[in-house]
């Protein structure tokens, strides 16, 4: 006896794609990526770093100003936070700033930052498409300054005489990094460390134009 034999409609249909993010909501999706990528798991979540790269809805900040911009870029893509601080130490004090996405929109949040990410990892790494629009000419600088400023934020400073440079787990990001500084007209290197990557701008001329270029106009 033959099969009777499969319909069109009963194979599943590809899903198509989300559309692409509008230029605003970019920038502020992938800053707050960049931030997030920037930052160590917290500790209940280190086992799910791999498969969350948004930490469930939480990200730590030892920087009051890193946790105000991120709560900043998050209101304005209509993604509720809660900010809880805690104090800690003996001797040396330091504060903990802890952002969670309420449970019922973690799923908006990290569908717009997966979105803001992979959009804008694609505007920086992908270079200039032949003919691009006044538009891409002008959005993709702006994506590397907020690349920076996510990093210079939330990154781990590495302060030297000659260099300026940031300490990332995330080497996805030093891409970034580097290519953004490009952009910005900046020469970046990349270097492994212990366990991490260091990417470092000279001083004088260079670093004062990636931190003119990173902060909030």
């Amino acid at each position: 006896m033959l099969s009777e034999p499969t319909t069109l409609l009963d194979r599943p249909r590809p899903s198509s794609p989300p559309p692409p993010l509008d230029w605003l909501t970019l920038a502020d999706a992938f800053e707050v990526a960049c931030m997030v990528r920037c930052t160590p798991p917290p500790a209940a979540d280190v086992r799910r770093f791999d498969v969350d790269p948004y930490r469930g809805g939480v990200a730590e900040f030892n920087r009051e100003d890193a946790a105000q911009r991120m709560r900043q870029l998050l209101g304005r893509l209509d993604v509720p936070v809660e900010h809880e601080l805690t104090t800690g130490g003996l001797r040396r004090r330091f504060e903990l700033h802890r952002l969670s996405v309420p449970v019922e929109h973690r799923p908006a949040y990290a569908a717009v930052l997966a979105a803001g990410w992979r959009q804008g990892r694609r505007e920086l790494l992908g270079g200039p498409a032949p003919g691009a629009s006044t538009a891409r000419r002008i959005w993709r600088p702006r994506l590397a300054a907020a690349a920076w400023r996510a990093a210079l934020l939330a990154g781990g400073r590495h302060v030297r005489r000659h260099c300026l440079g940031i300490r990332l787990a995330d080497r996805d990001l030093a891409a970034v990094l580097v290519r953004g500084a490009a952009l910005l007209e900046v020469p970046a290197a990349l270097r492994p460390g212990s366990g991490c990557f260091l990417v470092s701008v000279p001083n004088g001329k260079h670093r004062a134009r990636i931190t003119e270029s990173a902060e909030l106009g």
